[in-house]
């Protein structure tokens, strides 16, 4: 009887998005970098919040809104101080926020650099021909399924495709238009592997 494996995968986009914005000390449009610290302005009661960004080039500074005229109580304490203390794991998750920055800015140049972690589920079995893989995303990130999958498992792009035509790689209600959009959390991609001659090389890869 063949076997289900199921990998969770943990995925950690490496490189924050940079937005574009028109740099006035360059004079042209130059990729801003998070610092990575915030900037708080209190007035009474009243609390301000940025993002401070650099110019790649000259170091000219740009502010991400986070809160703008916002009462103090309003806010948690333990977010409050967090921002007060540029703590790095809140800079760095509003440092992801494609969303804001392109309300803010519009232009934004993203990175489909990630790492991944992999960890088995359940019962180990060495005679298993069914892959799940359960995708778990730190933050959300631009790269692509079929670029995600083959770089991880090891196989082409067009061997993916293949496999979804003949309905042994299970993508859920996208069906192949999952391919091309980008990895989401919480997704679920089972693939049949019986019968492929290189079945334990991928399983390999795949973290099992």
């Amino acid at each position: 009887m063949s076997g289900l494996l199921r990998i969770h995968w943990a995925i950690v986009p490496k490189t924050p998005p940079r937005p574009l914005i028109n740099c006035n000390r360059c004079g042209t449009v130059k990729a801003y970098c998070s610092s990575g610290k915030f900037r708080v302005n209190a007035n009474g009661k009243r609390i301000d919040v940025w993002l401070i960004y650099r110019c790649v080039d000259c170091d000219n500074s740009w502010n991400l809104g986070i809160f703008e005229r916002c009462n103090r109580r309003d806010i948690d304490p333990t977010l409050l101080q967090a921002l007060e203390s540029n703590d790095p794991a809140l800079a760095r998750r509003y440092a992801f926020n494609v969303i804001a920055l392109r309300n803010q800015v519009g232009r934004v140049e993203e990175f489909p650099d990630v790492a991944v972690h992999k960890r088995r589920l359940g019962d180990t079995r060495e005679t298993a021909t069914m892959l799940e893989l359960q995708l778990g995303l730190e933050m959300p990130t631009s790269l692509r399924l079929d670029r995600l999958l083959a770089g991880e498992l090891g196989i082409s792009r067009s061997r993916l495709q293949a496999l979804e035509e003949k309905r042994v790689l299970i993508l859920g209600r996208d069906g192949a238009k999952a391919l091309r959009k980008p990895a989401r959390e919480a997704m679920t991609i089972r693939i049949d592997l019986t019968g492929e001659a290189d079945r334990q090389t991928i399983i390999s890869a795949a973290g099992g």
